[in-house]
């Protein structure tokens, strides 16, 4: 790489990152993977609180090590007059400011919009929360199952019959951030045109509402006619489409009406083509149980599920094995396309970690990145960005205004 040649799309770009957990990390996650500076402001004396989820070894978090890699961290009591001014001087000197505490923190922490853009009016700030920034809700403490609740999510998920249920994996977290990230450079495209910064924000409701691809559409168009509702391990409304028991393990298999021909010839069954019991969908949703049966006795007539999978792929049905995160993991597509990757640790050594899942033809190459310590970057971030010498800094730590992990 030469000198002049950017180490990714965001080289140069410098984020003051407020947050904490999932939601927010995401986004600077995804920035710094992207060639951009990332100031991890962590509040004395714990720092960020998921240094304290599994998995831990010797104190230290791979959880944490997940989402913070290649940030510099900055640990400070925002509280102390000292704090703050330091916190205050390092906004003119970064693009973007990303928090997500609870709607009203960080204003009442001394650094609302109106203080921030004051003080850099180039600046976009992004506040990120679970069900926003204003309304009858907004005040609620939440996490990603919350907004999932208030988003009609979970109540789509489960059996029938049954209690909803939940994915135990942080999806709406994950999308909030990512919706946060294209405000962000969204917003800092159009800074590069105007010069003027502004106030971004994502919630975890507003991204997983955003998911209702038919359960909204459907129940307005239909004036209430269709009732959205969880169907277990089927499509409430297309036919087949879900889960089906294979020899040793379970399949997806998904079949729209352009599908249904090529599922018939898998199965061998090409009289079912034109059947007018299954040959359109509407038709198919009335003979559900009818039609999830066929699917059923036909996988349960093959041979394994090595032969199933073999003519669902040959008639180009879309079907995939559920696969077991340990399966998913050792898979030799998500390894080859580095969707699950191993990064090395200063202390936790060697483990997988989901990959970037983000690609871009001028910069193919992975960003060597190390998740920071509490604190690590203090003197260096004090001294780089605002001139601090080493005796005030010493001075910081010792009137607790700055707070390092011994390591």
């Amino acid at each position: 790489m030469s000198e002049n040649q950017p180490k990714h799309v965001l080289d140069g770009y410098k984020f003051l990152d407020f947050t904490q957990f999932l939601a927010g990390p995401t986004v600077t996650r995804l920035a710094v993977e992207m060639g951009a500076e990332v100031i991890k402001v962590e509040r004395a004396p714990k720092g960020d609180m998921s240094r304290f989820l599994p998995f831990i070894k010797d104190g230290r978090s791979a959880y944490y090590i997940q989402q913070n890699r290649g940030k510099k961290s900055l640990c400070i009591d925002p509280k102390k007059p000292e704090g703050l001014a330091i916190l205050k001087d390092l906004i003119p000197k970064v693009d973007v400011l990303v928090e997500n505490y609870g709607p009203g923190v960080i204003g009442r922490l001394g650094l609302d919009y109106k203080t921030v853009s004051a003080l850099n009016p180039r600046i976009i700030m992004c506040s990120i929360s679970t069900l926003g920034q204003e309304g009858p809700l907004a005040l609620k403490p939440g996490y990603d199952y919350i907004g999932a609740s208030y988003a009609a999510v979970i109540d789509m998920i489960g059996d029938p019959d049954g209690p909803p249920s939940f994915p135990a994996l942080g999806i709406g977290d994950v999308s909030a951030g990512v919706h946060a990230l294209l405000a962000i450079t969204s917003a800092l495209l159009y800074r590069e045109r105007t010069g003027k910064g502004q106030f971004v924000e994502s919630t975890l409701l507003d991204s997983y509402f955003h998911c209702h691809e038919v359960n909204v559409q459907v129940t307005s168009a239909s004036r209430g006619a269709i009732k959205p509702k969880r169907g277990g391990s089927h499509h409430y409304l297309v036919a087949p489409f879900g889960i089906f028991k294979g020899k040793k393990n379970y399949i997806f298999i998904c079949v729209l009406d352009q599908q249904w021909a090529s599922l018939c010839r898998a199965m061998s069954r090409p009289e079912l083509i034109n059947d007018p019991r299954y040959s359109v969908n509407a038709k198919r949703i009335e003979n559900k149980a009818a039609t999830i049966k066929i699917v059923q006795d036909w996988l349960d007539s093959t041979k394994d599920d090595e032969e199933a999978m073999s003519l669902l792929d040959e008639c180009r049905v879309p079907a995939a094995p559920v696969l077991s995160v340990e399966q998913a993991m050792n898979h030799p597509h998500l390894r080859g396309r580095r969707t699950v990757r191993t990064v090395r640790d200063r202390m936790m050594h060697d483990f997988d970690i989901p990959g970037f899942p983000l690609k871009f033809s001028q910069f193919p190459n992975e960003l060597p990145l190390e998740a920071p310590f509490l604190g690590e970057h203090n003197g260096d971030i004090l001294k780089n960005y605002l001139g601090y010498s080493p005796q005030r800094i010493d001075q910081l730590k010792a009137d607790g205004v700055l707070h390092q992990q011994n390591t």
